[in-house]
């Protein structure tokens, strides 16, 4: 097949699915994924598409939203990473809040052992993920169901929220940047999630290395309100990523990076070879004592009393 036949190909998948792995490209056009990723390359030069970690999207920067099939296919290997890592800061008997989102929803399938637990959540994914959960208590809010993302919106799911109080939110969202925190394409989204952080004494935000440095058009939690980060680690050659978990750790926030998360061509590294690394925090978050929490230390806990060697850690994924 002709470079021009394979990204004329590459451009129909694309705008028929919203967004596609290089992994299913490669199969499709029959080449390998490092001639599709110089297509995906070409094209986006073009304007025709814009490039992602691991797969290709439909243009559109701030206004397009992918819907959860596009979206489950996406840095899967990494989801799955940040949600083993993410589950070690939940306790038994805890209350916690999970809002909706393809790695939330990994999230939720590894919550399905943590005894006595109470799950609040918007998301019909997260909450089928518990449904056979005997130890855990799932509460769904009320709402208008937004059938792109299998979560419920809206004014409904906002006044269920009011008055409650849980130890923790975990959310995810379209976009993470230090200037503005977590952000999302929708604004229903948005705003439930919002409220999902109002309920929680602390926020966790699980968002994969390819969201890092993504501006998208609804801010749902500003930086300062963000306790933990849980993401992956990112690729050598991603300096924007870097950069951002360099300007998140200044700016108060933890951050837990889960190492292996998978091997070349996508297969999962088992459980025990993961590592993580622990961005402790440079110091006390604005008028709160430092919260370790389970699974996270901070650099007291690790005897750390020089800010310097801190910064060294996050300024090392720059180095990688």
């Amino acid at each position: 097949m002709f470079a021009a036949e394979r990204r004329q190909l590459i451009l129909e998948m694309v705008r028929a699915n919203g967004a596609v792995s290089l992994r299913e490209l490669a199969r499709v056009v029959q080449t390998s994924e490092v001639t599709v990723r110089r297509d995906v390359r070409a094209l986006e030069a073009e304007g025709l598409l814009d490039r992602r970690h691991g797969g290709a999207v439909l243009p559109g920067g701030f206004t397009r939203e992918s819907g959860f099939p596009q979206k489950s296919h996406l840095a899967t290997a990494e989801k799955t990473a940040i949600a083993d890592l993410a589950a070690g800061l939940v306790e038994e008997g805890e209350a916690i809040v999970v809002g909706a989102g393809t790695t939330t929803q990994e999230l939720a399938r590894r919550l399905a052992r943590v005894p006595g637990l109470t799950v609040v959540t918007n998301s019909l994914l997260v909450a089928q993920a518990l449904a056979h959960a005997n130890r855990v208590e799932v509460v769904m809010t009320g709402g208008t169901l937004r059938g792109s993302n299998y979560a419920l919106v809206g004014s409904g799911a906002e006044q269920s929220l009011q008055g409650l109080r849980v130890s923790r939110a975990f959310l995810s969202g379209s976009g993470l940047t230090a200037e503005r925190g977590l952000s999302t394409s929708n604004m229903l989204s948005a705003s439930v999630d919002r409220a999902l952080v109002q309920a929680a004494a602390e926020v966790v935000v699980l968002a994969d290395h390819t969201k890092l440095g993504t501006d998208t058009m609804f801010q749902t939690v500003p930086t300062d309100l963000i306790t933990r980060l849980v993401t992956d680690e990112p690729p050598a050659h991603d300096d924007r990523a870097a950069t951002e978990l360099q300007a998140l750790a200044d700016q108060g926030v933890q951050i837990a990076v889960a190492g292996a998360s998978g091997a070349p061509g996508g297969d999962q590294v088992p459980a025990r070879q993961q590592q993580r690394r622990d961005v402790p925090l440079p110091g006390p978050r604005r008028g709160q004592a430092p919260s370790p929490g389970p699974g996270l230390r901070t650099a007291t806990a690790l005897g750390d009393p020089m800010p310097g060697a801190e910064r060294a850690r996050v300024a090392d994924l720059r180095r990688r």
